[in-house]
């Protein structure tokens, strides 16, 4: 059996008909195929690769690591370097009272971290998000995510969610005194990268004021420069109680984190003793990673040619078939018609050696989240591709 064989029937599978795109190689903005075949990677393992696949740099702390020690015992009474390391890095460009970092594994058990917190600390059940949100599949993440529709198949989820639509300022008034904590996407990317708009982030933080809820803001996926700014909440002058992080924070590895401060992250550690705990979150060799990518980012200045970037795309994505474009720097959704129309897009571009697909609240649209550096030539590359694929699909009907 070759190895697709082997991958439709040995590995869980997420659709009925996935991609079976067999890579074998990844470096800066690429990926290769078995049959060699390259592909100009517009989605970075969905805003993971921020820096490109495997920098040097990245590469090279990871051997480091490695070669000292793997898996010890992550949470307990042990010191690991990398975690110390990694944590007071961050923190450093945080706000200040952004200074507690516990790491996860991923960004679902970051959410669930988070919630957990919040109970703990004010004594609340509610929880509010927004429809049209993301925020992982566990039990608790899915609890409030906003569609019914990735729900429905495992109900019962967690009693006291409400979930309010984004960007209503009247339906803030929801959230009261029972309210544990609201959760929002600073930027919601699955819904089709869609932002604040009329001053909403800050009445979202004045009410949380006015209620005693703690504010969680989840940049899971538009952390790290995504948007144009190290964290998007800074575009908003909005500093949340809980900073929920992952995709690029492991610079490729697995990771995720919750950020609050001290006080009240120190809740966790008693009535109940270890409130908290994974067994893989903040692995030494994934911190070694993330910490090697968050130093590229800022000593390479990446950040600084995001809108650069953002704006070529802008001025190159012009055709018929595009309804229009919504972004925020270089997370970017194309809108078309309907979901069939952008499917045979994306089908059409991954013949062609783009890669990319479609957001979960939004398939209509086509996602573009490439990694930061990615050069000028092939931005230009790959537009020119997705012209001549609508030029095609215009002419085919």
């Amino acid at each position: 059996m070759n190895n697709r064989a082997l991958f439709l029937q040995h590995v869980g599978q997420t659709s009925m008909a996935p991609l079976c795109i067999d890579i074998i190689k990844a470096e800066g903005s690429y990926l290769w195929g078995a049959d060699g075949k390259r592909y100009i990677d517009l989605i970075a393992g969905i805003s993971v690769c921020n820096i490109g696949h495997c920098h040097p740099k990245v590469v090279e702390a990871i051997k480091k690591q490695a070669e000292a020690y793997l898996h010890i015992m992550v949470y307990g009474e042990l010191i690991e370097n990398p975690q110390v390391q990694y944590a007071k890095k961050l923190a450093a460009h945080l706000p200040a009272s952004l200074n507690s970092v516990f790491f996860t594994a991923s960004g679902s058990e970051a959410t669930e971290g988070a919630m957990k917190l919040a109970k703990r600390s004010s004594g609340r059940t509610g929880i509010v998000s927004f429809q049209n949100s993301y925020h992982g599949s566990t039990q608790g993440a899915l609890s409030v995510m906003g569609s019914e529709y990735w729900q429905q198949a495992f109900r019962p989820l967690l009693p006291g969610i409400t979930q309010l639509p984004y960007n209503d300022i009247e339906a803030l008034q929801q959230i009261t005194g029972e309210t544990a904590c609201v959760i929002a996407e600073t930027i919601q990317a699955e819904a089709g990268v869609i932002c604040s708009e009329n001053g909403w982030l800050t009445l979202l933080r004045k009410r949380c004021d006015e209620t005693g809820a703690l504010l969680v803001l989840d940049e899971i996926q538009c952390g790290f420069g995504r948007n144009g700014t190290l964290w998007a909440f800074e575009q908003f002058g909005v500093v949340p109680d809980i900073l929920l992080l992952g995709k690029a924070l492991g610079g490729g590895m697995p990771l995720g984190a919750f950020v609050a401060d001290k006080r009240l992250m120190d809740q966790l550690a008693y009535n109940p003793v270890l409130g908290h705990i994974n067994t893989f979150g903040g692995h030494p060799v994934s911190c070694a990673a993330g910490l090697a990518a968050f130093e590229v980012l800022l000593e390479e200045k990446i950040i600084e040619s995001v809108a650069q970037k953002a704006l070529l795309f802008q001025q190159l994505l012009q055709h018929p078939l595009i309804r229009k474009v919504n972004n925020r720097g270089l997370m970017m959704a194309v809108y078309f018609e309907s979901f069939e129309q952008n499917k045979k897009v994306i089908d059409a571009l991954i013949e062609a050696g783009v890669f990319t697909d479609w957001f979960l609240f939004a398939s209509h649209c086509l996602r573009i989240a490439p990694p930061l550096n990615i050069d000028d030539e092939d931005i230009i590359t790959a537009c020119e591709k997705i012209t001549i694929v609508l030029d095609q699909i215009s002419k085919s009907g």
